[in-house]
């Protein structure tokens, strides 16, 4: 006779285990990672929960609590990446941006040169990258606001560098960080006066379509495979009620 232990699934669960899983479905919620229709059948399937076993599949497809997740793409090869050879090179559309009591963008597929420089009072102006050329690999953006806003857009596998300051205004930072092998290195500098300028990084509006996609296709997929299961369940008890019902019969037919 051995004294082997259980196997960790089989084990039972306590209360505190339980609870640690549902806090984890509440921070999902938070995030945005599970709708509430997701978080009530989850918590619910918690709740009732016998075995680590039982709790594991639960969380396996969230990150674990307080894991940052890099918007940055790990490798040439993921799907979507940027080829960014093929946006490097080429004469400038745009080397800057002006606005006073006015505003400007620089949007699409305009090629950014190697300097840019970006000035607004009393105005706007928008640099957006996510779909942008790139003159040279290493860019300058240079942001000059007095009472003014700035707004500075990059993809998230751009390689980028904030180093500009506020005076009595702001010089957000939302987007220092690598960027995917071979993407070009921006430098975003400056001053805000009284005024504001903000980095940051968001993915392209095809690829948010991309994601909302999928989403909406897994929530589709996932209400399907619900009622299905449903149907079959509803199957499976009327096949044992008439299962029961001709037993019935029969033992009536023999006492008969």
């Amino acid at each position: 006779m051995t004294d082997e232990q259980p196997h960790l699934p089989d084990l039972r669960a306590a209360d505190a285990d339980r609870e640690r899983v549902a806090e984890r479905l509440r921070d999902a919620v938070a995030e945005g990672r599970l709708d509430m229709e997701e978080f009530g059948e989850r918590l619910e399937a918690t709740y009732k929960a016998r075995t680590y076993g039982e709790l594991e599949p639960i969380t396996r497809d969230l990150p674990e609590a307080g894991a940052k997740v890099s918007m940055v793409k790990p490798s040439a090869a993921a799907e979507g990446e940027i080829d960014w050879p093929s946006r490097i090179g080429g004469e400038a559309t745009s080397t800057g941006g002006f606005a006073f009591w006015s505003g400007f963008n620089r949007k699409g597929g305009w090629t950014i040169g190697s300097r840019f420089t970006a000035f607004a009072m009393w105005g706007g102006g928008e640099i957006d990258l996510r779909e942008a050329r790139f003159a040279d690999r290493d860019v300058e953006i240079r942001c000059f606001t007095i009472m003014g806003g700035l707004q500075v857009t990059v993809p998230p596998e751009l390689d980028v560098q904030v180093k500009g300051f506020g005076i009595m205004g702001g010089f957000d930072d939302k987007a220092t960080g690598v960027g995917t092998p071979g993407s070009p290195r921006v430098v975003v500098k400056g001053f805000a006066l009284m005024g504001g300028v903000g980095v940051e990084r968001k993915l392209p509006r095809a690829e948010r379509l991309r994601i909302k996609e999928e989403r909406r296709r897994e929530k589709l997929e996932r209400r399907e495979e619900r009622r299905a299961a449903h149907f079959e369940r509803a199957e499976e008890h009327r096949l044992r009620h008439e299962e029961r019902h001709q037993l019935h019969m029969r033992r009536r037919e023999e006492r008969d």
